[in-house]
């Protein structure tokens, strides 16, 4: 079991899809449809559950998110939260841009009505039933807490209340329940994601939909590959002109994090490879150490580019046609702050994003699965993009803070004013402990030395007559 949990989930995910073409390949050579149905059942049932989950991840993550980030605020945080919000939506919006302008020749061809339409080729689960008006009706059905939308207000409400309280009595609540939606992310429903996939691509192939899938497939990742370098390319471009150094030199010093990203799949992990190549590349150490943690978790700028790519193929793929701006726009903005709380899993940003694409887009479970699908598929390479991004955003907000950097560090000043006192109250306490363990004994030398003196005295008394016989006698 520990082996196979050491496999990196990409691997699983492209196992799961080779595996589906083939359980569909065999079932339709075959002529049945048994295998095809029992993984569709499943699928039927995780499309339940997972529809279950989203509000309770959208709760569990972007309430304490966005509570977090306005605890000790400062303008120095504003900055860096400012700057990691503009990175994201101009880079969503970059890739909106090239998706509006390539898909429609790069995706020409390339419609899968299996997709939009279930109902029409795709195997059904067992006890799945369509009436004349061609309404399923489902034998297992799981209802969310709340919808979508509800959750998404009532987390951005909770966060912003929890920013402006002074009891941290709220925010330790979210944060609990946020390790609760956390594990049963880590423990289910990411483990489960490959099966479900297996499901898709086997109902997909069965169908006869899946040939037209994989040159998406091909396309799509190498556009989003490009679209990073590109993004990286720009923003370096603007760090190295607000600060006046090398773009290229800074990009350099920052490639020991992209090429950690590319193996960990976690902006978290690679924190401390992060920090030292950013210290590298001669950013301030006091900004270094505050905005690249930071930036870990709130700028994701190549999950957004990735997100945007694969949810405009998919609305294409299915519906004969490009997205229109008026309707990623929304999309975009709302990811921006919902990319702050992504969970630190692989695959946890599209899994935040979810239900913005239910809500938005209007995806169904069959359209989520090949998202989820086409985001896992290059995961390691947007969570390089994003890492590797914190370094040029760091550049830029030194620039931005030199006049706060130029006063003292006034935190530092503190701590060791607070560090001297604590040296000297414990000195005191030591000195006054051992006056008071030699009280005892000081006194009890004094009493012996008295004793004695009182024994000298009543001998010299006893002896005086004898000494002095005139004096007796008189």
């Amino acid at each position: 079991m520990r082996i196979l949990r050491k496999i990196p989930l990409l691997v699983w995910i492209l196992v799961a899809i080779l595996l589906g073409i083939l359980v569909g390949w065999a079932s339709q050579r075959a002529g049945t449809d048994v295998p095809v149905r029992v993984f569709a059942t499943f699928g039927m049932v995780f499309s339940q559950l997972l529809g279950f989950a989203i509000p309770l991840i959208i709760l569990g993550f972007i309430a304490p998110g966005i509570g977090s980030i306005g605890r000790g605020a400062g303008k120095l945080l504003g900055k860096a939260v400012a700057l990691a919000y503009t990175s994201t939506i101009l880079a969503g919006t970059m890739a909106l841009l090239v998706t509006l302008a390539l898909y429609p020749h790069m995706l020409k061809g390339a419609t899968v009505t299996a997709i939009s339409d279930p109902s029409a080729s795709l195997v059904k689960a067992y006890g799945v039933t369509v009436d004349a008006n061609g309404v399923e009706s489902l034998p297992f059905t799981l209802p969310p807490l709340m919808p979508v939308t509800t959750a998404l207000i009532f987390a951005f409400l909770l966060g912003l209340g929890m920013a402006g309280l002074s009891s941290t009595r709220m925010y330790d609540l979210a944060e609990d329940f946020r390790s609760i939606v956390e594990k049963f992310l880590s423990y289910i429903i990411i483990p489960l994601l490959p099966i479900y996939i297996l499901s898709v691509f086997a109902n997909m192939t069965y169908a006869g939909q899946v040939q037209h899938i994989l040159k998406v497939f091909g396309k799509v990742f190498l556009m989003v590959i490009i679209l990073h370098w590109v993004f990286l390319t720009l923003v370096y471009c603007l760090a190295g002109a607000t600060s006046r150094k090398n773009p290229f030199s800074i990009l350099g010093h920052m490639m020991p994090a992209y090429v950690t990203a590319l193996g960990t799949q976690s902006s978290a992990a690679t924190i401390p490879v992060t920090l030292r190549s950013a210290k590298e590349a001669e950013v301030n150490p006091r900004i270094a150490d505050f905005a690249i943690p930071l930036d870990a978790n709130i700028h994701l700028a190549g999950s957004m580019i990735t997100i945007t790519c694969c949810s405009s193929a998919v609305v294409t793929m299915t519906h004969g046609r490009t997205p229109s701006f008026s309707s990623m726009i929304p999309l975009i903005l709302v990811l921006g702050v919902m990319m702050v709380a992504a969970p630190g899993v692989p695959g946890g940003a599209v899994m935040t994003a979810v239900g913005a694409l239910q809500s938005i887009l209007g995806f169904n479970p069959t359209m989520i699965a090949l998202m989820i699908a086409l985001y896992l598929a290059q995961d390691s390479f947007g969570t390089a993009t994003n890492v590797t991004g914190d370094g040029a955003l760091a550049t830029i907000l030194e620039r931005m803070s030199r006049k706060q950097l130029a006063q003292p560090n006034v935190a530092e000043e503190m701590a060791n004013a607070q560090t001297a006192a604590d040296a000297a109250a414990l000195a005191e306490s030591d000195v006054a402990a051992a006056g008071v363990d030699s009280a005892p004994a000081t006194s009890g030398r004094k009493k012996v030395r008295t004793s004695r003196n009182l024994r000298k005295s009543k001998k010299v008394r006893q002896v005086a007559p004898s000494d002095s016989p005139q004096e007796s006698m008189q």
